[in-house]
């Protein structure tokens, strides 16, 4: 057995170039159906990455004014060049942020959308972005869960190191929503055949850049492979409405 690498900082690395969990068209309108996003809302896609597809299709067909925000031009200018093209320039800014300060308004979004990137801790993730959230916004953001009764030690180890705490349950992620201000509305996890895929997709990626880097993805695809194909590690995608203390349950009299 090698030496445990140390732990990998957030953001967790993820290849640009790599199709990204819960970023296809289908999951972008889903999370715009429960985050009941209409003209005018204001929408972040915070690590929008190269293809920015999300955030096309927000303003596109949602008629959303978005911020297509990541942290380096090269993953940008991409973006740029699509929003250009197709005549979006009015109602998508794309903005490069640092992590560690956004530089964006309290209150300032409807819908928060983070697909297929691990940007902070989960308790960071939800605190940063709450404050982001107009009343009753919604933050929808990836995360590693835990899918099998039975996680390998190894599995658990890795991923434990790798985001700083516990590994949890889809529900389990659901009460920690919860508890950090938010009424939580919806978890789904990567199926086999999804997450078999992401793997895939992963190894092509790492078969192109010979050497040890980046070292905590190679043991995330081995471990993944170790699992054959019945995966107790898979990665969520979480919804949450930012909630107000002391906010009273939903009355019928929401439904219309």
């Amino acid at each position: 057995m090698g030496a445990m690498s140390p732990p990998e900082p957030f953001p967790l690395y993820h290849p640009a170039d790599v199709r990204r969990a819960f970023s296809s068209d289908d999951a972008t309108r889903r999370f715009a159906k429960v985050a009941q996003l209409e003209p005018g809302s204001r929408v972040l896609v915070l690590g929008c990455g190269p293809d920015g597809s999300a955030a096309l299709l927000l303003a596109r067909e949602m008629g959303c004014t978005v911020v297509a925000a990541d942290t380096d031009d090269a993953l940008l200018n991409p973006v740029r060049e699509r929003v250009r093209a197709q005549g979006l320039a009015e109602q998508i800014e794309v903005r490069r942020v640092s992590l560690d300060a956004l530089g964006l308004s309290d209150g300032e979004f409807n819908g928060i959308l983070i697909q297929g990137r691990v940007l902070y801790a989960l308790k960071a993730t939800l605190a940063n972005m709450r404050s982001l959230l107009s009343k009753r916004g919604r933050l929808g953001f990836t995360f590693p869960a835990r899918v099998g009764r039975f996680a390998p030690k190894a599995s658990l180890d890795f991923w434990e190191r790798r985001i700083a705490g516990p590994l949890l349950l889809p529900r389990e992620l659901l009460q920690v929503v919860e508890g950090a201000g938010y009424e939580p509305e919806s978890a789904e996890s990567l199926h086999d055949a999804e997450l078999d895929a992401h793997y895939r997709d992963i190894e092509t990626f790492l078969s192109s850049v010979p050497g040890s880097q980046p070292a905590a993805l190679r043991e995330e695809l081995a471990l993944h492979r170790e699992s054959n194909g019945k995966a107790s590690v898979s990665y969520a995608f979480v919804v949450g409405r930012r909630k107000e203390q002391g906010e009273k349950p939903p009355a019928s009299r929401d439904r219309g």
